[in-house]
């Protein structure tokens, strides 16, 4: 018995495979367009006693026969976001507002963040409200009863993901169905070997059905649950924010510690040129005096000497010319 298993369980499981490639070609196909209403729909189809379709009937709002058709949707599946920065009169009293607006709305406070800035409290919210009071909601935070004195930005987004949460719902049908498979096979088989093969493959597909099923519940709880983060403030007047940015004393510690860098930079230079500089300085001076003592006592004196121009030749008087008288001797003073 357990050879004709073995052989059998990658044929099995081709055709398992197979069976979910060709259930998600019919799921394109047989659903149509999204959103489109169909007269089928309002016609109920005929149920067995345990509540599943009988063979062959209908499946409301496709015309087609039951097994694995998937009726088309009538609504897509769209994610919000979007975020608002609102200048109120008064920050505690806009809070109070705004969540009562959202409750009423059927939403609630996903995550809040209060802080002060200089003396104005300044408040950061995010809501979730349902996809479908989306608008509502807005309409509701630009007003706030009068408490929203400005609307100063204000950005929406929107991304469609119904083709991602149709392809997921039937891949975990798919997986679901090879859960299936491979439990029938596990009931079967008697060699330990093919029975921890089976429920290895059982493991990991169970593991990929929870995997994709918490991506498809975190898809439907985004599209039907928008997110808005909202911020709350006061306007703030031009010359209490001059104000607010000038303070005597830290220009005074500025101011201080400016004149300590200075200092701090001429001791440095003091230190710098006493230890490094002036020592350096008094050895290339004794080395030039020695340089200049050995250059006068080998050559410089010598040639001086050699240079020194002869003495002028006594001149000598012509025969005939009148001699000079003699010099007189100069009197002495007094």
């Amino acid at each position: 018995m357990m050879r004709t298993i073995r052989p059998l369980l990658p044929i099995v499981l081709l055709a398992i495979v197979l069976g979910g490639c060709s259930s998600s070609a019919s799921l394109s196909t047989v659903g149509g367009p999204v959103g489109e209403n169909t007269d089928s729909a309002a016609k109920p189809a005929p149920l067995a006693q345990d509540g599943a379709l009988e063979p062959g009937a209908p499946v409301p709002g496709t015309g087609a026969t039951g097994g694995n058709a998937i009726g088309a949707r009538d609504d897509a599946k769209i994610i919000r976001t979007g975020s608002m920065a609102l200048e109120v009169r008064d920050v505690p009293t806009a809070l109070r507002t705004a969540r009562d607006a959202i409750v009423a709305l059927g939403g609630y406070v996903g995550a809040s963040t209060t802080k002060n800035e200089g003396d104005q409290p300044v408040a950061e919210i995010t809501y979730r409200i349902p996809a479908d009071r989306w608008e509502a909601a807005l309409d509701a935070l630009r007003s706030l009863n009068g408490q929203t004195t400005k609307v100063v930005a204000e950005h929406t987004e929107a991304a469609e993901v119904t083709a991602q949460v149709i392809d997921l719902e039937a891949r975990i049908k798919n997986l679901r169905s090879s859960e299936l498979a491979l439990q029938a096979i596990a009931e079967k088989a008697t060699k330990v070997s093919d029975v921890l093969e089976v429920e290895a493959r059982l493991t990991e597909t169970r593991g990929q059905i929870e995997q994709l099923t918490a991506q498809l519940k975190d898809l439907n709880d985004r599209a039907d649950f928008a997110t808005l983060a909202v911020s709350f403030n006061v306007p703030v007047v031009a010359v209490e924010v001059a104000a607010r940015n000038w303070d005597p004393k830290t220009a005074v510690d500025e101011a201080a510690a400016s004149m300590l860098a200075i200092l701090q930079n001429l001791v440095t230079a003091g230190i710098w040129f006493a230890i490094v500089w002036l020592p350096i300085l008094v050895v290339l001076g004794l080395f030039t005096a020695i340089a200049v003592w050995i250059a006068r006592r080998l050559g410089f004196r010598a040639r001086t000497r050699d240079e020194t121009p002869p003495s002028a030749p006594p001149s000598e008087t012509p025969p005939g010319a009148p001699s000079a008288p003699p010099a007189e001797p100069l009197a002495s003073e007094g």
